[in-house]
């Protein structure tokens, strides 16, 4: 593994990213919003965590730079980072597939809505967001830089500090003691610990 090689592993996760959200993004837009929580806030921190995981990381893949930041280069990391990234991707693909039209980018409620409790959701609440931290360790890893390589933990990990609370308010609100239950038997992220 050279640092080349470990860019273009970033890249094809990106491109992976896309290829997988795209046809779900287009099948959740067919199904009628029927409530969404505070916009501006969600695009405010949306841009944060878009900034962290791609542009930050954009221009130093692209440039170099902050050539500061700069530490050097393990190929042992970034086989690491390619295997978590993998992993990343396959849970991001299995979190689309199990919510189906129900899935979307801002805090919303679709109608007809149901709460999804089975495949990847039986275990932790939000698999959607350990996927993301995935990506972003697998970025820390593929990428030296302490700026590039470590801003998707700081992008995302604010968009999950500023969200998840509201996501599950929103969530026990729409289905009440159903919610409740399932929030008692599983964890948010990581099975069995958060």
């Amino acid at each position: 593994m050279t640092p080349f090689i470990a860019k273009l592993v970033w890249w094809a996760g990106i491109l992976a990213w896309y290829l997988i959200r795209y046809p779900h993004q287009r099948r959740s837009r067919k199904t009628p919003i029927a409530s969404r929580r505070a916009r501006m806030r969600e695009y405010v921190l949306l841009a944060i965590s878009f900034a962290g995981l791609f542009i930050i990381p954009v221009i130093y893949v692209t440039t170099g730079e902050p050539r500061v930041a700069d530490y050097p280069f393990l190929p042992l990391l970034a086989w690491g980072g390619t295997l978590v990234f993998s992993m990343a991707l396959v849970l991001f693909h299995r979190t689309h597939r199990d919510l189906g039209r129900f899935w979307s980018v801002t805090l919303e409620i679709r109608q007809t809505h149901q709460l999804i409790t089975a495949g990847v959701y039986n275990r932790v609440r939000h698999p959607m967001y350990a996927a993301f931290f995935l990506w972003a360790i697998a970025q820390a890893l593929l990428l030296p830089n302490w700026i590039a390589g470590f801003a998707g933990l700081l992008g995302f990990g604010t968009l999950f500090v500023f969200r998840v609370r509201r996501e599950e308010q929103m969530m026990e609100a729409t289905f009440g003691d159903g919610y409740r239950t399932y929030a008692a038997r599983t964890r948010r992220v990581v099975p069995g610990l958060f």
